[in-house]
């Protein structure tokens, strides 16, 4: 938690723009473009005031990822360092290969004679009244690509120290939002200070009983559920909020586990190859036991629908937390 007397109130969209604002105040070769941000101020306002700041350095772009994001890369090789916004995660499918072909090779084609210091900004998950075109959660693709590095900020501190150090990178990382965070309550957050090296989970709420291992906005929900563990059914439950998904810290994980002896993993993407099975696989490989499977707590392998209602009933809420992890930590334990 950062020092009250040294942080500023503010919002997860707040925070973020901060961090923009820094990036560009500090290094005149940083770039900021994409549909909408300098104008307007981004679709969700979180790139507001940035254009009056810093003119040509913050642009609007065409309608047209591919051309974000392979532009992206060829101002990387002239020696910017620019940060792209994607609107949804959705969207930057239409320029997987500029992502997954072109940004992530640079620097193994090249001999490291050349990086690609590239940020690419976007926002992702399921929202009341969105389409199956706007509510998908793509982590999983993107932390499969060798030379992409991911993260996952989920608290207001986090979107603004994550997003510095994605922007101080020298290879391509993907910064991946939540618009139902943009513009909640606010909280304190440290402006300044030293930008962070990537990976580090962070322990949000210490427990004995079972260690949860989570990312993304659904931490909220995790947490919540945890509280309802310890209130009602006298079971404590660590959270692990992952943050950085690659490089993924599998020692953070293993070292609960050790205190909690269960594992639960929780997460909003679906959940058939999903990164909940690359982290158990991987505390399966180090040999570590648990006193009963592991289990994986997602969205099932279905298009996210746009009726509140219906959406409700497929991504997990705080009551089916809580009733997975009862059942985890309450079931009989196998036997050899």
């Amino acid at each position: 938690m950062p020092d009250i007397a040294d942080s500023k109130q503010l919002t997860y969209a707040e925070s973020v723009n901060r961090a923009l604002r820094r990036a560009l105040d500090e290094d005149p070769t940083t770039l900021l473009f994409g549909e909408d941000v300098a104008i307007p101020g981004g679709v969700f306002g979180v790139t507001k005031g940035l254009h009056k700041l810093f003119g040509d350095r913050v642009f609007d772009t065409p309608i047209s990822e591919s051309a974000i994001l392979g532009g992206a890369v060829g101002a990387a090789l002239v020696g910017r360092r620019p940060i792209v916004e994607i609107m949804w995660a959705d969207f930057a499918l239409v320029a997987f290969d500029q992502i997954a072909n072109q940004a992530a090779n640079v620097r193994y084609i090249n001999r490291g004679t050349l990086n690609a210091p590239i940020t690419i900004r976007t926002q992702q998950g399921s929202g009341p009244g969105a389409c199956a075109q706007h509510s998908q959660n793509l982590e999983t693709l993107f932390a499969h690509i060798p030379g992409i590095e991911v993260c996952m900020p989920a608290t207001h501190q986090d979107a603004y120290d994550l997003l510095l150090t994605s922007i101080h990178r020298n290879d391509p990382t993907v910064v991946i939002e939540n618009r139902n965070l943009y513009h909640g309550p606010k909280q304190p957050v440290r402006l300044g200070g030293s930008v962070q090296p990537p990976g580090g989970a962070a322990i949000r709420r210490p427990g004995s009983d079972v260690t949860i291992a989570t990312w993304g906005a659904i931490q909220h929900s995790v947490l919540a559920a945890a509280d309802t563990l310890e209130r009602e059914h006298a079971i404590s439950v660590e959270v692990l909020d992952m943050r950085w998904l690659r490089p993924f810290d599998i020692d953070s994980v293993a070292n609960s586990i050790e205190r909690t002896g269960h594992l639960a993993v929780v997460h909003e993407a679906h959940r058939f190859a999903g990164l909940g099975a690359e982290l158990i696989a991987s505390v399966a490989e180090r040999g570590i036991i648990t006193r009963r499977p592991p289990v994986r707590i997602a969205t099932p392998d279905v298009r996210i629908p746009a009726a509140p209602t219906l959406l409700s009933a497929v991504i997990p809420g705080t009551d089916t937390i809580v009733e997975r992890i009862r059942a985890l930590v309450s079931s009989p334990v196998p036997t050899a």
